[in-house]
C-alpha cells in the first residue's frame, strides 16, 4: 500500500540503510509500516516479501528525495535491495544507499551487532554490576538518547584495582581513549583493562567523579538518588569498599575544560542508539550506571535506560568512530579503504582521516624519510578521504555554476579546476576540484559530505535538474607524487588513441585508462596533487585498489604517510579545512582569492565575495620564524603587545632548514618583509622572533609541479 510519508508519532520509528548494491532484510507485524527513501536519486530499490515476485518500488528515473511507503496486511519477512553494478571510474552510475524508515507498533531495542552472550538493562537512575571474561566485547548503548552512563571495571583477580583516569590520560596523552594508537583505559598499575574499539558519540566524560550524595546536598537537593550510591549498592555483593563518590569514565556526558581552565557541562550529545564499544583485556568485574540527574542539564532533564551488551571473544569487529554528513544524518563508522590490506602489511601506525583510517607513516620509513623520498624520487600514498560526488542532468553545469567560484562553463572536457565553495556571506563550505567528463557529466572532489548535501538542496531550491550522487565508496585513489612520477607512471598506463598519454597528460588534466594493457584494472589519471611537486591521482574501483597499489610500489614507488604529507602541503602553501579556512574565513582570507572567477553570472557568495575582496580585513601569509622551537596550529602571532593573528599550519622544513608557517594575519600587519613575533606560554611571556614571506615557501613559481 502507498501513501505519501509515515505519520503516527505514537508509535516508535526505527531508521536503517541499504547500501548501494546491497539488500537488507527484516520482520514487520501486521500493521507495521515502511517509507522508503531516496534521497539521492535514480537509485532503483526492490521489495520482496517472502513467497511473493520482488517488485521495483523505486526506480533509475526517482527524483532526489523520491519515497515509497508500505503497510504490512499480514506478518511479513520482507528484503529491499539498493541495486547497482560496481562503478568503473569513468563511469557515473554510482548506486548509492537508500534510507528505511520502520514504524513499529512497540519499542525495539537496537540490533545487535553479533550474537549476544548477555544482555543487562540498567533501568533508569539505578547502576547494576557484571562479570566479563578477558576477550569478551562490552557494548554500553544509550537506548533513548541524551543518557549518561558511568562505567567501573575491576580486574577480577585483584579487585582492588579499577579504571583510572589520570592513569589513562598520562599515557594515552588524550583526553578521552578512542578507537585506534590511544585506545586503552588503564589501571593505577598502568595495565591496560579496556580497549575500544568503537564510538559513536565522540564526546564523553573523564574530568570528575560519578555524581554522588553531596553534589546533591549541595545544589539543594538532598537525598536524590545518585550514581555513586548506586553503585555502592550494586558492588557490596561482590566484598568491594563503598565510597561517597566513586571515579568512574563517564560515557556521553558532555563536559569540556573552558579556556579559563573550569569543567563546562551541557546536555548529552548522544543520539538514540548510540554505543561505546569496548573489549575486556583480562578478566573483570564491571559495573554501569543510568546517570539520576534530572535537575540539571546532564540527561535532557530526563533519566533513561541504558542497556549493556556482552559479545564473545570470537566475533570480529571493525574499528571506528562515527561521522554524521548533517546533524541528523546516519553515523557511518570508520571504514578501510580499498587499499588497506596492502597498506596494513606496511604499518600498524593509522590515523582517523574524515571518516577513513590512513597510514599516519609506514614502519619502514617514517615521515622525514617519506618527505625526502617524494621531493627527491617518487612516492605513493592513499588518499581516499576525499568525497567524490558525481553531478549529471541537463543542468549539472548550471547547478555547478551557480554553486561553485569557478566559471565551471569554461571547464573543457578531460579538464580539471580547482574550486572553492561558499556561503551567501563569503564563508567556505569545502574547496575542491571538478573533472569535466562530458557535456553533462561531472565529478567534484572534495574533503566535506555536506557539499553533496549543499548541491542537492541548491538543486532543489533552483527547480534544476540534476542529480548530485555520493561516489566515494566506488572510488578509491591513490597519489603518485615526485619528479620521477612521470617516468614511473607512463609504461604502466595504457590509454586508447582517443586520450592523452600519460606522457602527453597537462597539469589538471585527466585522462581515462588502464593498469598494464587494454584489458588491465580500468583507471582514471588526473595530473594532480597535495605536495608541490609533480604528480598523479589515479581513481579506481575498491575491489582493484590492491592490485594497483602493489603495482606502484613494485615499480619503485615508496609508500608515504598523512604525515608526510601535511609536511609537503604546508611547504607547498596548500590549505587544509579546519587551518587555513572554516565557513568564517573567505577563499582571500584563506589564500585562494585566484579561484574567485570575476564573472557578471550569479553565483552564491558572489555579492559579499565582491565587498571583502574591495575591503580585506585579514590576510593568509607565510612566516619564516627564527629558532628551532616548535610552533603549532592555533599559537598567537603578535606585533608588540597586540595580537594581529593567528598560526594556521606550521612545520619544521627538511629542505629550508628552519620552521616556516602559514598564517592568518590582519591585513594591515601584512607586508612581506614586516617583522611579526609568535607567543607562546600566554601569548606574552615568550615570543619566537619570524617575518613575513612569500608563500608557496619551496618552489613559489611552482616549477616543479608544471614540469
Amino acid at each position: 500500500m502507498n501513501n505519501s510519508s509515515l505519520s503516527r508519532p505514537t508509535n516508535y520509528v526505527d531508521t536503517l540503510y541499504v547500501r548501494g548494491g546491497a539488500t537488507v532484510s527484516f520482520g514487520l507485524r501486521k500493521g507495521e509500516a515502511i517509507e522508503v527513501l531516496d534521497e539521492q536519486g535514480a537509485q532503483p530499490c526492490e521489495l520482496s516479501i517472502a513467497g511473493e515476485t520482488p517488485r521495483l518500488v523505486l526506480d533509475e528515473t526517482s527524483l532526489p528525495g523520491a519515497s515509497f511507503v508500505f503497510i504490512a496486511e499480514i506478518d511479513s519477512d520482507i528484503s529491499l535491495s539498493a541495486p547497482g553494478a560496481p562503478m568503473l571510474p569513468h563511469e557515473q552510475a554510482a548506486p548509492t544507499d537508500l534510507c528505511v524508515k520502520i514504524l513499529r507498533k512497540e519499542k525495539a531495542y537496537p540490533r545487535p551487532l553479533g550474537k549476544v552472550k548477555a544482555e543487562i538493562l540498567v533501568k533508569a537512575a539505578t547502576a547494576s554490576s557484571y562479570k566479563v571474561e578477558e576477550g569478551d566485547y562490552i557494548q554500553v548503548i544509550d537506548v533513548d538518547g541524551q543518557q549518561c552512563s558511568d562505567f567501573l571495571a575491576f580486574d577480577a583477580q585483584a579487585l582492588e584495582y579499577g579504571l583510572d583516569a589520570t592513569t589513562t590520560r598520562t599515557l594515552g596523552g588524550r583526553i578521552y581513549p578512542g578507537p585506534g594508537l590511544y585506545s586503552k583505559f588503564f589501571d593505577e598499575r598502568m595495565l591496560p583493562l579496556v580497549e575500544v574499539i568503537r564510538d559513536t558519540c565522540g564526546r564523553h566524560d573523564m574530568f570528575a567523579l560519578a555524581c554522588s550524595a553531596k553534589s546533591y546536598d549541595d545544589a539543594g537537593y538532598p537525598g536524590h538518588a545518585n550514581c555513586s550510591d548506586n553503585f555502592n549498592a550494586a558492588l557490596v555483593e561482590h566484598g568491594i569498599a563503598p565510597r561517597l563518590g566513586w571515579p568512574a569514565i563517564n560515557f556521553f556526558f558532555n563536559t569540556q575544560l573552558a579556556a579559563d581552565g573550569s569543567i563546562v557541562a551541557d546536555e548529552a550529545w548522544s543520539r538514540p542508539g548510540d554505543y561505546v564499544l569496548m573489549r575486556a583485556m583480562r578478566d573483570l568485574l564491571c559495573a554501569n550506571s543510568s546517570c539520576a540527574d534530572d535537575v540539571f542539564t546532564t540527561n535532557g532533564y530526563n533519566p533513561t535506560d541504558i542497556l549493556v551488551r556482552i559479545y564473545d571473544k570470537s566475533e570480529s569487529f571493525s574499528k571506528g568512530i562515527a561521522h554524521r554528513m548533517t546533524p541528523n544524518a546516519e553515523p557511518r563508522l570508520t571504514r578501510e579503504s580499498g587499499f588497506h590490506p596492502a597498506t596494513s602489511k606496511l604499518t600498524r601506525n593509522y590515523i582517523e582521516s574524515n571518516g577513513f583510517w590512513l597510514p599516519e607513516c609506514f614502519t619502514a620509513s617514517g615521515p622525514v624519510d617519506e618527505y625526502v623520498a617524494c621531493r627527491e624520487n617518487v612516492v605513493v600514498s592513499d588518499l581516499s578521504t576525499l568525497r567524490k560526488f558525481e553531478i549529471t542532468g541537463p543542468d549539472a553545469e548550471n547547478l555547478l555554476a551557480l554553486a561553485l567560484t569557478r566559471n565551471i562553463r569554461k571547464l573543457s572536457i578531460g579538464q580539471v579546476v580547482y574550486t572553492a565553495m561558499c556561503y551567501e556571506h563569503g564563508g567556505m563550505i569545502d574547496d575542491g576540484t571538478v573533472m569535466r567528463l562530458g557535456p553533462n557529466n561531472f565529478r567534484f572532489i572534495c574533503g566535506s559530505d555536506y557539499s553533496g548535501v549543499r548541491l542537492r538542496e541548491l538543486a532543489a531550491e533552483r527547480g534544476l535538474r540534476a542529480f548530485v550522487r555520493n561516489s566515494t565508496d566506488q572510488l578509491n585513489n591513490i597519489s603518485l607524487q615526485g619528479p620521477r612520477s612521470r617516468e614511473l607512471l607512463a609504461p604502466l598506463i595504457f590509454t586508447p588513441p582517443t586520450q592523452p598519454s600519460i606522457s602527453e597528460l597537462k597539469w589538471f588534466r585527466f585522462t581515462i585508462g588502464r593498469l598494464g594493457g587494454p584489458q588491465g584494472i580500468p583507471l582514471v589519471i588526473s595530473r594532480t596533487g597535495y605536495t608541490g611537486e609533480l604528480g598523479y591521482e589515479l581513481w579506481v574501483h575498491p575491489s582493484n585498489a590492491v592490485a594497483l597499489w602493489n603495482a606502484m610500489v613494485e615499480a619503485g614507488a615508496q609508500p608515504m604517510g598523512f604525515a608526510a604529507l601535511d609536511m609537503l602541503r604546508i611547504e607547498a602553501g596548500l590549505i587544509l579545512a579546519g587551518h587555513e579556512f572554516s565557513d568564517e574565513t573567505d577563499p582571500y582570507e584563506a589564500g585562494i582569492g585566484f579561484a574567485v572567477a570575476d564573472r557578471e553570472e550569479e553565483f552564491i557568495g558572489r555579492d559579499a565575495l565582491r565587498r571583502r575582496a574591495a575591503n580585506p580585513l585579514r590576510k593568509l601569509v607565510g612566516l619564516a620564524i627564527e629558532g628551532g622551537e616548535p610552533v603549532h596550529h592555533g599559537d598567537c602571532v603578535h606585533v608588540g603587545r597586540a595580537q594581529v593573528g593567528v598560526v594556521t599550519s606550521a612545520m619544521r622544513s627538511p629542505v629550508l632548514h628552519q620552521s616556516i608557517a602559514l598564517a592568518r594575519l590582519d591585513a594591515y600587519h601584512a607586508e612581506l618583509g614586516a617583522a611579526v613575533e609568535i607567543g607562546k606560554l600566554d601569548g606574552q611571556q615568550k615570543r619566537l622572533s619570524a617575518k613575513i614571506v612569500r608563500f608557496p615557501h619551496y618552489d613559489p613559481e611552482k616549477t616543479r609541479v608544471r614540469a
